[in-house]
């Protein structure tokens, strides 16, 4: 389209609120965007200014443009929604849709069943979800059998039944096939059964109390045991996964890094976290995470049942908009019983958008990046990692990590307690685990990795090579992985040592090889952390009493109850020690001397 038939297009646009549509020459529609006010958002395609990578490319290619308008700002969005999903054009952001997760609906049959389903609504049913997944789904199913014993049979099943099946035998169908219920307590059974789903679990429980009652009054007693039984059931759920409220809300994180965006959602329900879902949207490279989060939440939410909230991990521009589209309360700065949810959504978040980057690379480029990276001769197939791990020099353990072709070996990963060291020198605990591991595989005869990371410093570097050339083991290549900055993950540098020379290799956060030396570091980091903990644990909550010998269990027992506490113990003269039974003067001075220690 030539430049002065956009102009005069532009010059006679509508000021109103909709919905433009950017079209190539071929009339393909490559961009569907909302605007509250059309002339003033449009026209800013046809000016010279400093857009993004993006915006650039799609002036390129822009050919001509038209626009629906619309009486508000809202309904603009629902139809930009609605046209990009039917569209699907070339720069917009894309996301999959929904309709193959799993609900679960009640049919309208005279007596209604409970089912799973995929795929198009009949709209005659009530439906309950999308579940993130079809285990959760099936799970809550069994949940309901149990309690309300609404049918799940298929309708031909129903039909056919001419006296009770096994499920009404052992107590999972009330058998409304054959009248063992009448049809209004088969119609209030599934009436619980929908305000259990739909996550009104509080209401639930005082509705059923009541009717126990009721029935109790009535002298009603097999009715009132029905529903006692409920109650049991529903309590012990609440118990099991009930929170400090009972609130239905999705709980939404985005992370970014090498321009991909990774958005998780955490479903909680009744109070009840039951699952979570990611998404890596299309064609969002250069956008910021609000964007990317903005176009996101119309593409997930419109044409389903939303929670009455959704938790945001970033302050939105369009939050008012977007609420009244959605018909939901959006929160950017949780109180502290709904913070959890969203610290558990970034966690998740960004672990899935590390093993996203991960794949994105298969493990012989990372290991090529790496061979070249070090200039080694072969490509490396077995590397370990070590990190000491300790909390103000108390407890100090340390890991070592093993990946062959580029995997975690489980199985070959390694703990050791570091003792008889300064409480906290890192230096003298990398010295120590490092001569035990290979002092050991040299005695045992068995391979050597190719490559040794050290988490650490050039200092803790110097030790681990200072203890291979006194094993003899100086042609193995060992690297220390320095933090970056701030401690941010992305920003280390990678120290080697050669002919005395130190050198610094600093690389991108996407590449390949930092990728996958980042994951080995972390695995070893983890591996420590869980270990120290757990020597940590074990170590405070034994009685120093434990490492007396002659002090068993009989007779620690005896001194706790006659002194009634350890401190009580502690400031016992050897005389009172000895006024209990088992305890003599020996063993008395013993426990004194040990115990001033």
């Amino acid at each position: 389209m030539k430049k002065q038939n956009i102009k005069l297009k532009l010059k006679n646009l509508s000021k109103e609120s909709g919905v433009y549509k950017m079209l190539d020459k071929a009339g393909n529609v490559i961009y569907i965007g909302k605007a509250k006010n059309l002339k003033n958002r449009v026209s800013n395609y046809f000016v010279d200014s400093n857009n993004s990578k993006k915006i650039v490319a799609l002036k390129k290619n822009i050919d001509d443009f038209s626009i629906i308008i619309t009486k508000t700002e809202t309904q603009a969005l629902l139809l930009e929604n609605e046209l990009i999903k039917q569209h699907k054009p070339k720069y917009n952001i894309l996301l999959k849709d929904a309709k193959s997760y799993p609900y679960i609906y009640i049919s309208n049959d005279k007596h209604p069943r409970l089912g799973f389903y995929r795929g198009k609504k009949n709209k005659k049913y009530k439906y309950f979800g999308p579940y993130p997944s079809a285990h959760i789904a099936r799970d809550a199913l069994v949940l309901l059998k149990k309690i309300f014993k609404v049918r799940q049979c298929s309708n031909s099943f129903y039909r056919a039944r001419s006296r009770p099946c096994l499920e009404y035998q052992i107590g999972l169908c009330s058998a409304p096939c054959v009248g063992k219920i009448s049809d209004s307590k088969y119609e209030q059974d599934v009436d619980m059964a929908s305000l259990f789903l739909n996550g009104k679990a509080s209401n639930l429980l005082n509705q059923v109390s009541k009717k126990m009652k009721k029935a109790s009054i009535d002298q009603d007693f097999e009715s009132a045991t029905i529903y006692r039984d409920q109650l049991i059931g529903l309590r012990t759920i609440q118990e099991r996964h009930g929170s400090q409220f009972s609130a239905d809300m999705d709980v939404i994180s985005i992370e970014n890094d090498s321009e991909i965006h990774c958005i998780e959602v955490v479903f909680v329900r009744s109070g009840r976290q039951i699952g979570s879902e990611s998404f890596f949207p299309k064609n969002a490279r250069n956008e910021s995470s609000e964007a990317v989060l903005a176009a996101f939440l119309p593409l997930y939410y419109l044409g389903k049942n939303t929670p009455k909230e959704i938790v945001l991990s970033h302050k939105l521009k369009d939050k008012v908009l977007l609420e009244s589209a959605l018909s939901t309360k959006l929160i950017h700065t949780p109180r502290i019983n709904k913070r959890h949810y969203l610290e558990i959504a970034s966690l998740n978040a960004k672990e899935n958008l590390k093993q996203h980057l991960l794949l994105r690379f298969t493990k012989k480029k990372q290991l090529e990046a790496i061979q070249k990276i070090l200039a080694l001769k072969n490509i490396p197939m077995i590397m370990e990692c070590f990190d000491i791990s300790h909390t103000m020099g108390e407890a100090t353990t340390a890991s070592c990590v093993v990946f062959e072709n580029g995997l975690p070996k489980v199985a070959k990963y390694r703990q050791f307690n570091i003792n008889d060291i300064t409480p906290g020198d890192d230096y003298a605990a990398i010295n120590q685990v490092v001569y035990r591991r290979y002092s050991r595989l040299l005695k045992s005869q068995q391979k050597m990795p190719d490559i040794i990371f050290i988490d650490g410093g050039l200092g803790q570097l110097n030790q681990a090579i200072m203890v291979m050339n006194s094993i003899g083991l100086d042609s193995i290549q060992l690297v220390g992985i320095a933090k970056g900055e701030g401690r941010k993950a992305g920003l280390e540098s990678l120290i080697t040592i050669k002919d005395e020379k130190v050198n610094k290799i600093t690389l991108p956060p996407h590449d390949p090889a930092l990728l996958l030396i980042n994951h080995i570091r972390d695995e070893s980091h983890r591996f420590a952390i869980k270990n120290h903990r757990k020597k940590r644990a074990l170590k405070r909550t034994k009685s120093p009493l434990e490492s007396i010998k002659g002090v068993g269990v009989n007779k620690r027992s005896a001194l706790l109850n006659y002194f009634g506490g350890f401190q009580e113990i502690e400031n016992a003269s050897i005389d009172e020690l000895q006024k209990v039974v088992g305890i003599n003067y020996k063993l008395a001075t013993k426990i004194k001397e040990t115990l001033k220690k």
